[in-house]
């Protein structure tokens, strides 16, 4: 007797449709499983066997053969074990093949009939929306991730014998009700008006924000560079709805998300220790899974102590910013992951951190140059604001205004998203920090002085093209700061400001 159910298998970050069918006949007792089976799928062959014995699910011996297709997309994960078990039963005749025909299944099962929870439900469940299915039947633990859609059920059980109870007679009151997020902002127990004294700083925040640039803090230890990278997503605009089921499909693909479920509700900050590999970083493995960039998609990346880092990760980190995602391929096929990320750096000046302060700093002016020279020009023209970060004093401290909080810090910000997303509707881009060849000549135009200004600029300090534009990028979102549709002196003069180190401490 034969038997099918659908699933569908991760690839990347996004669900392909998966075939089971199973075979059961006459035959010397066997049970094999066929289809580029990854190892957890191979070892389901076990798991289900006992499933189905301890479930009270029993046939005569025979010949049974699972086959999941198409035979050239690779099948990894835990997902598989439902589906398999589910196509065995029809094949056995405990269930008519029109009683699962419509739903798609997801799931491990225990040894005993338990089911487990998978990862990437959510986009199994994207998947089966698009293609019009029925509905889901996945494990209760994944019941608050999957039912996000009210337009499409979700039936969550707890163990193999209860799916097979709502198969053989199907009944609306195991549908899970669609989750109903509380979609106001997360509170944070972080706030900016923590940040004493470095309020240049704070503004560079609020610019880098606004069009979500590039930043990098250097300057000594304790002056503050941690603490102000840390409240940057609480100066972000909220997720989107649109922003939350990506960040949350990323999340649940890497095991990342918890045991909460549900949307993720607030950017993600990520902060990897300067030990992370290539691989942990942009993501990649010989089955690619998401890296660091990717888990802080729509949020911020924070690299602090970045020379510490590997210069070979550095570097590898170029593409994937511009293009804000990144292709791995493997011989089994490619996998992308998204990037879209705010890269916020922070840095000491020198190894002991205290250079130029020569009362402090002790290392020579080689050692100096060794320490800055571990991050590349090309790198430093993918950041669009430096910023220096000075020693306050304890006399300064004491004596400081809490100055901006985070929540008018947002307000402005939130001000200039939204002239960013009436400007760039129908472009494919969201902010300035996206503009890129003919967009940059389009929206950031300047008038006759602005130009002498910036020539000059790129003159003097001996600036590459690459720099000269992300100038011109930042100052348009400077203007959108003040609400200004023209790109002024004092805009461009903030702007320029940004690319200062780039002389004093990397040579021009």
């Amino acid at each position: 007797m034969f038997g099918r159910t659908e699933t569908s298998a991760i690839i990347g970050i996004d669900g392909e449709p998966v075939m089971v069918e199973a075979d059961y006949g006459d035959g010397l007792p066997s049970f094999d499983i066929v289809g580029f089976l990854g190892q957890e799928v191979r070892e389901a062959k076990e798991r289900v066997r006992s499933a189905l014995k301890n479930s009270g699910i029993r046939a005569e011996p025979g010949k049974l053969t699972v086959s999941l297709s198409p035979a050239d997309l690779r099948k990894s994960g835990n997902s598989f074990d439902l589906p398999i078990a589910m196509a065995i039963l029809i094949a056995f005749g405990t269930i008519p093949q029109e009683m699962t025909d419509g739903f798609v299944f997801f799931g491990e099962l225990a040894l005993d009939g338990t089911l487990r929870p998978i990862r990437g439900t959510l986009s199994h469940v994207i998947l089966a929306r698009s293609r019009g299915k029925k509905g889901c039947i996945v494990p209760k633990e994944n019941a608050r991730e999957a039912a996000v859609f009210s337009d499409f059920p979700v039936y969550a059980f707890d163990s193999l014998r209860e799916v097979l109870g709502f198969v053989l007679a199907p009944d609306e009151c195991f549908r899970e009700e669609t989750v109903r997020e509380d979609w106001e902002e997360e509170l944070f127990t972080e706030d900016f008006s923590e940040v004493l004294g470095q309020e240049s700083v704070k503004r560079a925040a609020i610019v880098a924000s606004a069009g979500m640039h590039g930043l990098l803090m250097i300057g000594p230890p304790g002056t503050g560079k941690t603490l102000t990278a840390r409240r940057i997503p609480t100066i972000l605009p909220p997720l989107t709805n649109e922003e939350r089921i990506e960040c949350t499909k990323i999340a649940s693909v890497a095991g990342t998300l918890g045991t909460s479920g549900g949307l993720v509700r607030v950017r993600p900050f990520r902060s990897p220790h300067h030990t992370i590999s290539t691989n942990g970083l942009v993501g990649g493995g010989v089955f690619p899974h998401p890296g660091e960039m990717s888990l802080a998609h729509n949020g911020v990346l924070f690299l602090d102590e970045l020379p510490e880092f590997s210069k070979a990760t550095l570097e590898v980190m170029r593409q994937p910013l511009e293009d804000r995602q990144v292709v791995i391929t493997r011989t089994h096929g490619s996998y992308l992951f998204p990037t879209r990320v705010m890269l916020v750096s922070a840095m000491n000046p020198c190894k002991c951190g205290y250079y130029p302060d020569r009362s402090r700093c002790k290392c020579s002016e080689m050692e100096v140059r060794k320490y800055l020279s571990r991050l590349s020009r090309p790198l430093l023209d993918r950041i669009d604001i430096s910023i220096e970060v000075p020693r306050v004093s304890g006399e300064d401290l004491r004596r400081a205004e809490p100055g901006l909080d985070s929540e008018t810090m947002r307000a402005m910000v939130q001000k200039a998203w939204e002239i960013e997303k009436e400007r760039y509707t129908g472009e494919g881009i969201l902010f300035n920090s996206q503009l890129s060849g003919a967009r940059i000549r389009k929206y950031c135009r300047l008038g006759e002085e602005e130009e002498e200004m910036l020539s000059d600029a790129f003159e003097s300090l001996g600036l590459s093209a690459r720099a000269h534009d992300r100038i011109l990028k930042v100052a348009r979102t400077i203007a959108d700061l003040d609400a200004s549709g023209e790109i002024t002196k004092r805009h461009l003069a903030e702007a320029i400001s940004y690319r200062q180190l780039d002389r004093r401490y990397f040579g021009g």
